[in-house]
């Protein structure tokens, strides 16, 4: 039995300790975007006419390659999807705060003494624009949602599965490549709660891949 750290993370814990899980979750990424992008409008404020000439929402795929941080460590390759719906802060301002939804799932280049290697996530949370250009931006982030792992064990070979809470800050870049569709570098650092013991487990690396915003490049 592992112990836990503290007891708000208690639901989510609880949630994982059924193998396949988070396998389970990660499909019904697309339903938390739709329930989102139906939420949001009734807590930001109305956008200005001018404005409205598309859906806030951006979405994205790309290639991840991250320091998985297990045993002896390495790295591994793997893909991700993303979906940002913007939000209205202040009328007439750029929207620079964005919900985040996203999923990654490390599958390829597995280490030779953990064949079965795999790590999973969907996180949500919040992205802010740091520079807010016609053909170029940058942001950080702060997410936060649910790890899956699969991994071997030589001690009990019964229990190679778990999943626990993760928050992950990070940051990065969009430059327009044509009309609507933008080339998205990524920075992710993810802390894994009280992974197997008192310490998190600390995947971190990059993902590269496109965007296409729905709201046309002149409203931003």
């Amino acid at each position: 039995m592992l112990r836990r750290g503290f007891s708000p993370w208690d639901t989510i814990y609880d949630f994982g300790r059924r193998p396949g899980d988070l396998k389970r979750l990660i499909p019904m990424l697309p339903l938390a975007i739709l329930l989102v992008a139906a939420a949001i409008p009734a807590f930001s404020q109305v956008a200005p006419a001018a404005t409205r000439d598309g859906l806030p929402l951006t979405l994205g795929v790309g290639v991840s390659d991250y320091n998985y941080d297990f045993g002896s460590g390495g790295r591994m390759v793997g893909v991700s999807a993303w979906a940002d719906w913007d939000l209205y802060v202040l009328p007439g301002k750029p929207h620079n705060l964005s919900i985040q939804v996203e999923g990654n799932a490390l599958d390829f280049g597995r280490p030779a003494k953990v064949p079965i290697m795999r790590q999973d996530t969907g996180l949500v949370g919040v992205k802010y624009r740091l520079l807010h250009d016609r053909n170029i931006l940058t942001y950080v982030k702060y997410v936060c949602g649910i790890g899956s792992i699969d991994f071997t064990n030589d001690i009990n070979p019964n229990y190679k599965h778990d999943d626990f809470a993760v928050w992950a800050p990070g940051g990065g870049i969009e430059i327009r490549e044509w009309r609507q569709l933008w080339l998205r570098v990524d920075y992710e650092y993810q802390f894994w709660h009280h992974t197997f013991g008192p310490h998190d487990l600390t995947p971190q690396g990059f993902t590269i891949g496109g965007s296409y915003h729905f709201r046309p490049p002149s409203a931003h």
